[in-house]
Formats: structure tokens, sequence, C-alpha cells
């Protein structure tokens, strides 16, 4: 997944941007609340972990902010301020889980993964998703075509999640790169093209028909059926 972190210590934001990309997962960060709202309003991230005491705009403006421009994205609100009041206030503002500082980093793991099961209404804590003949673990990288698993690279399976959530839907080349590198990235021209030409080569070994497709000038398709041959 895509998660923003607004955390203006450093050293708690490098510390949870380094788990979390060991985790596998896509993270920026911000260190300012407004831009962090500014960001976040950007509708590209899975996930939101806002703190509370921010500079120039408070985790709790922050998020009464971010409902109140319509932004649906589930929040995660980290803070040392946690009586029951504090945790209520939170909540009311529009967060979607609060957390108390201190706290075990498997345990904001596990948090983050509810949050996006409830949004998605995933099964089971891996988050398989299903989209016609493909089943893919976002958590083992893992995919499995008509009974045969395949192994993929962290970036393919943050593409190919990309597309099975769009199935059906033209995907640009701009949303993939979003959903698989951070800000700081700087992409070469073809590097979605690549990462496509390999996933294609590990998901069609051994099938007779792509489930990829190319739309010239736009992007790429994942198919949830086969596509229809015409009658000989």
């Amino acid at each position: 997944m895509r998660i923003l972190v607004i955390e203006d210590d450093a050293r708690t934001a490098n510390y949870l941007q380094r788990g979390l990309s060991e985790a596998g997962h896509v993270v920026d960060s911000a260190a300012e609340g407004r831009t962090g709202l500014e960001q976040a309003l950007e509708g590209i991230y899975d996930v939101l972990i806002v703190d509370r005491l921010l500079p120039g705009l408070d985790g709790v403006a922050l998020v009464r902010q971010a409902r109140q421009a319509g932004l649906q994205t589930p929040i995660l609100m980290l803070s040392a301020l946690a009586s029951t009041l504090q945790r209520v206030e939170g909540l009311e503002a529009g967060c979607d889980d609060y957390l108390g500082k201190p706290y075990a980093f498997v345990e904001l793991l596990a948090r983050l993964d509810a949050l996006l099961r409830t949004r998605h209404q995933l099964p089971g804590p891996a988050r398989i998703l299903r989209v016609g003949e493909l089943q893919l673990d976002c958590a083992a990288r893992t995919v499995v075509r008509q009974g045969r698993t395949i192994a993929l690279q962290h970036r393919e399976s943050l593409i190919l999640e990309k597309l099975m959530r769009h199935s059906n839907e033209v995907v640009s080349r701009s949303m993939l790169l979003e959903s698989a590198w951070d800000y700081v990235f700087d992409p070469l021209d073809n590097v979605i093209d690549k990462h496509i030409h390999r996933l294609r080569k590990k998901l069609d070994a051994g099938f007779a028909y792509s489930l990829i497709q190319t739309v010239a000038g736009m992007g790429y398709r994942l198919l949830e059926r086969q596509p229809h041959t015409a009658e000989p």
C-alpha cells in the first residue's frame, strides 16, 4: 500500500518510513501539518499516519479539514496524548483509529492492515485480492493464476495490485508510477513499460493469452476474463 506519514519529529518519521518500507509499503512523509494536508488531498494514498502535535496545523485540525474536503482515506493518528477524552476527540474529528505512544511496531502494522481490510472488505490478514482467474496475496507478493503460483518482485506486486483494484479500467502510467514509487524517485521514461513486460512474462508463461492489455497512448488494462476470439 502507499502510505503518507505526517510527523514533525525527524527521528520518528525516519523510523516509521524505514519500518514501513521494509514491510513492503511505499512511504512518503511530510513534516508540517499544512504540507501534509496538501499531500493527503492529492488522493493517492491508501492510508495516512498522522501525529497529533504538528507545527502549522495540528493533527486533529488536519484530519477535520481533510474530512470536510471529502477525503475518505483511512487515517491512523499517533500521539502521546492518549487519554480517553483525547482519543475521543481524535476519532470525532474523523480518525479511523488512534494509537497511543509508545507503541509496538507490530501493532502499528496490524492496525494498518485492519484499516485496509475494512476499506476494501478483503478477507484475512494477508489481504487477498481476486479478479477473474488471478488471486494476489498482497503480503506474500505471490499471485496464483489457474492454480499456478507465481512469485513477484515488490514493485511488480504493487503494480499488479493497482491494476487488479481497477480491473477492466484503463490505468495510466502515472497512476502505476505513483502506486510503486515515492516522491523522491526520478523515473526513467520507460520504467513502467519494463516492469509491465516482466510482469506479463511471469503471468502469461504457459497461457494462450495475456491478461494485461496495452491501451495505446493511455496506459494498461487488466482483463477480468479471457478476451473473446472471433468465430471461425
